[in-house]
């Protein structure tokens, strides 16, 4: 299995959008841990696990009222997919 790190720029600008998302990402069993930066302009979603889709991240936030645009990749050895 291949370890990948994955950034988004998000519309989730506070900690209570973080909150509504925090159920959905917390039950992926493929994401080992996310995290989101509210204080960066583009509102930055990283989220590192083992073969994680990012349609399926971009698709849950969309559910949840958010929006989520792929911006990288980053596989284990540290090289741009």
């Amino acid at each position: 299995m291949l370890m990948e790190l994955l950034k988004f720029k998000t519309n989730l600008t506070s900690e209570e959008n973080v909150a509504t998302v925090t159920p959905m990402l917390d039950k992926k069993e493929n994401i080992s841990q996310w995290n989101v930066d509210t204080d960066d302009a583009d509102h930055i979603l990283s989220i590192t696990g083992n073969d994680v889709d990012p349609q399926q991240v971009e698709n849950l936030l969309q559910e949840a009222g958010f929006s989520a645009e792929l911006l990288q990749v980053i596989g284990m050895g540290g090289s741009d997919l």
